[in-house]
């Protein structure tokens, strides 16, 4: 169960990355609701996996969702250049 809220953060932490794009500096109401939910979400999804009675390594594996995920939609929403390094 515990992988399964760790997955969920992950995908909350994707959310909230690309969700500020669209808030446009937080001055859309819609956008910037979301992504500020999608954060709380995030954090709250995390909260159980990522306990002081458990390892690190869920740690590591909700980062890496959020890193990976979000890049990769940028590449593909925004048209991010994917090469190395990245602006």
């Amino acid at each position: 169960m515990a992988w399964l809220f760790l997955l969920v953060a992950g995908l909350c932490e994707i959310a909230w990355a690309i969700g500020l794009k669209y808030t446009e500096g937080f001055s859309r109401l819609l956008p910037t609701i979301g992504a500020v939910a999608a954060m709380a979400a995030s954090i709250g999804f995390s909260g159980w996996p990522l306990s002081p009675c458990r390892s690190v390594r869920p740690m590591r594996l909700w980062t890496g969702i959020g890193t990976v995920g979000t890049a990769a939609l940028g590449i593909y929403l925004f048209n991010e250049p994917a090469t190395l390094p990245r602006p």
